[in-house]
């Protein structure tokens, strides 16, 4: 497992690793425009996972996910801690909790 101290920097260090989709959060799967693609829970394992907590300010928490899909793409995921997790399937939830 990798060390970063911030989430540009676990970012960064994903990209040059491989991990270059850029994967967006959606209700019940994760999606990226470019390549154009989507996947459920089932479809990805994500593989690594980095935790940010903010020293002064709760809005700089994030956790940055690397995600690997079932037919090899690999990309990454940066979400802040529970902000949309209402909005989320179980599912997604689950997927997510799993890593934390």
């Amino acid at each position: 497992m990798y060390t970063y101290d911030t989430v540009s920097e676990a970012v960064n260090g994903l990209k040059k690793r491989g991990y270059t989709v850029d994967f967006n959060l959606q209700t019940d799967c994760v999606a990226c425009n470019n390549p154009v693609l989507t996947l459920a829970p089932v479809e990805f394992e994500i593989t690594e996972v980095y935790r940010f907590e903010g020293n002064t300010d709760p809005a700089d928490e994030a956790v940055v996910y690397a995600i690997e899909s079932k037919n090899g793409e690999k990309g990454v995921l940066v979400n802040g801690f529970g902000a949309s997790a209402d909005t989320l399937s179980s599912d997604m939830v689950r997927k997510l909790q799993i890593h934390q």
